[in-house]
């Protein structure tokens, strides 16, 4: 049967109810709060709020509902054996600071819903809703459930997936709403590594003495500042000449604090984030770098030279033997997202790895803690989320790429990504949506918006996807 459907008018019938039931979920401030967690309310009780909000709308609309134990949720519709996933999440980032008007408020103003989840992911997930719902309301015949599954964690540990997917069947196929369009369909594999130094008991104690070293707190951030505090400083006023010189050459702000017998180097940098590392300049391997250039003992020397050397100028891990690259998702980069030392008890360097999907974490593992035991350090930390990957001739793909070229008139390109989307929870899953191109990223920024034309656009797109994968 040939239906003749204009999804964006159907969208834009009811663009006022669907804006409003964005404000009103992003209105709930659902920030992780594990101090106040209890049974039912794992992330504690706003994001609880914000979960059982959607279900209600989805009893009150007619669909099938359950909450499962609080960790997730799903809002379904449909009958049959098999499965149509769209996966979401009602929990947002802290708002942070710098904020022009109430992160909470939901602000209309210029044609942009503003508000903390307004993109990530409140606004997409509602509109995955009203899709849903247009799709029922026009009594459209589905041979699949279809299943809006809403999660409360997925901007830390995603334990809601891991929980909702140990009670609940996995969709055949299905797509996330977390991301951009038009499709992504590579994730590289994550790490996130630890390489412990200790330093040798007798070691000569001659030379300028580091008496702690600390940049950056998130293994998926490049740092943005760092801080060094060197005991044993003569003259400092050379040393002072030597660090602004090195500053001005890198396009870095450096400054120098002296106090008695001690001088403290800081440095400021520019954040970016750990699956792109080269758009950042990292205040940590850059300040090790100027540091490799002093006259440091034995003790904090080999940290310092090992960081300069195999960090400053690679983001790409070539000087650890990990240059890994293919077509599918280009090539293997590393952040080094954390630092620290101290004289007592040595240091950490935390590293932050985004490899391609052809590449064998495995075998990543080997090398790395063969590289870093060469030069004294122990790889004391590896936690491997492994790649994410959708043949391009899967159905899935050519369904929605089919979509996603009738609704906008522009070629469906394929991506390949670093970041890690709720798409990889799936067996069979793809991020689509919702930012269009061109638009700027603004999740996690402060003054996040969602553009109102682009979230009715988004809903017509996902009411024909989730048709055409479920009909």
């Amino acid at each position: 049967m040939a239906l003749n459907i204009d999804w964006m008018n159907e969208a834009k019938k009811r663009k006022d109810d669907l804006v409003r039931d964005v404000q009103a979920l992003v209105r709930i401030p659902s920030v992780r709060d594990e101090e106040r967690a209890q049974p039912g309310a794992p992330f504690g009780p706003k994001v609880a709020e914000a979960l059982e909000h959607m279900l209600r709308r989805g009893r009150e609309e007619g669909f099938r509902v359950k909450n499962v134990d609080g960790f997730a949720g799903h809002v379904e519709m449909g009958q049959g054996e098999k499965l149509v996933g769209v996966l979401g999440h009602i929990d947002v980032v802290p708002p942070g600071d710098g904020w022009t008007m109430d992160p909470f408020a939901a602000e209309v103003r210029d044609g942009r819903l503003y508000g903390r989840g307004a993109i990530d992911d409140k606004g997409p997930t509602v509109a995955a809703f009203y899709a849903m719902k247009i799709v029922r309301d026009l009594g459209l015949p589905l041979s699949k459930r279809v299943r809006l599954i809403i999660g409360g964690d997925e901007e830390s540990d995603w334990r809601c997936v891991e929980h909702y997917f140990r009670h609940e069947e996995m969709p055949e196929v299905g797509f996330a709403p977390d991301a951009d369009f038009p499709i992504i369909h590579a994730e590289k594999g994550i790490i996130d590594a630890d390489l412990a130094y200790r330093p040798p008991e007798s070691v000569e104690a001659e030379g300028l003495a580091l008496a702690s070293f600390q940049a950056g707190r998130r293994y998926n951030m490049v740092p943005d500042a760092a801080e060094a505090v060197v005991e044993g400083v003569r003259g400092a006023e050379d040393w002072q000449e030597r660090y602004e010189s090195f500053c001005r050459e890198c396009g870095v702000k450096g400054s120098i604090r002296q106090s008695e017998g001690a001088v403290a180097f800081q440095l400021e940098g520019v954040s970016a984030h750990g699956a792109e590392p080269e758009r950042g300049k990292n205040a940590g391997v850059y300040l090790a770098q100027f540091l490799a250039s002093l006259p440091l003992d034995g003790r904090s020397r080999p940290f310092i030279q090992f960081v300069a050397s195999t960090f400053f100028g690679d983001a790409r891990g070539r000087r650890l033997g990990l240059a890994h690259r293919d077509e599918q998702s280009g090539e293997l980069t590393v952040n080094v997202g954390v630092l620290s030392y101290d004289r007592r008890h040595g240091g950490t360097i935390g590293l932050n790895i985004r490899y391609p999907v052809t590449a064998d974490g495995d075998a990543i593992r080997r090398t790395l803690a063969g590289a870093s035991a060469e030069h004294g350090f122990a790889l004391s930390r590896f936690n491997d989320t492994k790649p994410h990957y959708i043949d391009p001739n899967h159905e899935l793909v050519r369904t929605l790429q089919r979509v996603y070229e009738e609704q906008t008139g522009e070629p469906a390109r394929l991506l390949a990504i670093g970041g890690g989307t709720y798409a990889r929870a799936l067996t069979a899953g793809v991020a689509f949506g919702a930012l269009f191109p061109g638009r700027p990223d603004v999740a996690h920024q402060k003054d996040e918006y969602i553009e109102i034309d682009d979230l009715v656009k988004a809903t017509a797109i996902y009411a024909q996807a989730i048709y055409e994968l479920a009909k």
